[in-house]
């Protein structure tokens, strides 16, 4: 395994194993799968609903704790400086764990600044090894390095060979940020495991895509926690360390760049009002259910 250092001194696995999407029926098997192929690195959220089966998962595995980097997000419902610090014990809980290695504000919304002295006054505490940030875009990440205590020691972003993050890379390595990427492979979209760049240079090392895509990731000190159901998948994408791509390759991958998200934009307004909306949704959801508790 290859590390990164933040900029604290903490080290942290370059490659992880991440639990977007992963259902909360299948989540403890997957953690206790991606745990014996060797990863030592998860990546959950209280928006996934299944901190809860990676703490399972974790205690059941008989590693010790110090040897797995743990990380969770905060969900924009739980910002401002209160209730971002109960939603982080309630995390501490859901997992089993009396402290935790990275937490981020899982989007750059809402009271996103109280949600953050929350996160500096628990990494005061000992509580988080390293606090950060996610979908931050550049001048929003530039802006909290700025005003805040405390710099993000992490941002973790969509990245991956249609959407190569260069301007954000050059922003954070000029404050300190290690740069994560979610959907290292972006999910397919596009046809990035087909891509003829890419499938040529996967014949050339005698590896598949997916361990190309990582590999270039890795080679950019780029973290990435790749998802997948199937040890196998997961055994395919922890073997990337055994083999380097050549400066040519990287710059034949690099060319691949649209700069263009495969998903959605923060910065579009309507996409907003969806986060926002699914915000009211959840809290109309929790005050139905404390009135049929009380009642």
């Amino acid at each position: 395994m290859e590390y990164v250092t933040l900029s604290n001194g903490v080290k942290m696995p370059i490659l992880g194993y991440g639990v977007y999407q992963v259902t909360k029926d299948e989540c403890e098997r997957c953690v206790s799968d991606a745990l014996k192929v060797g990863y030592r690195a998860i990546d959950t959220a209280q928006s996934y609903f299944n901190e809860e089966e990676v703490g399972n998962a974790i205690a059941k595995s008989g590693i010790p704790r110090e040897e797995i980097f743990l990380t969770t997000k905060v969900w924009v419902e739980h910002y401002g400086y209160e209730e971002a610090k109960k939603s982080v014990e309630e995390s501490m809980r859901k997992l089993k764990t009396d402290y935790l290695d990275l937490v981020l504000l899982h989007q750059p919304f809402a009271d996103a600044y109280g949600a953050y002295r929350a996160l500096e006054e628990l990494y005061d505490a000992g509580k988080i090894r390293a606090i950060g940030i996610s979908n931050f875009y550049v001048d929003r990440m530039v802006d909290f390095a700025s005003f805040n205590r405390i710099k993000p020691m992490i941002n973790q972003v969509e990245t991956h060979i249609f959407n190569q993050q260069k301007e954000m890379q050059e922003w954070a390595d000029k404050y300190g940020i290690q740069l994560e990427a979610w959907a290292p492979f972006g999910e397919g979209r596009g046809g990035t495991f087909d891509n003829p760049v890419i499938v040529k240079i996967a014949e050339k090392y005698k590896k598949t895509p997916a361990q190309v895509m990582l590999r270039w990731h890795i080679q950019r000190g780029i973290v990435v926690i790749p998802k997948s159901t199937h040890i196998e998948r997961m055994e395919e994408n922890f073997h990337v360390f055994d083999f380097a791509l050549s400066d040519e390759d990287m710059e034949a991958i690099s060319a691949l760049d649209k700069a263009q998200s495969a998903f959605f934009s923060h910065q579009d307004p309507n996409m907003v009002e969806w986060f926002v909306k699914m915000v009211e949704e959840r809290k109309m959801n929790k005050d139905s259910s404390k009135e049929k508790k009380n009642w």
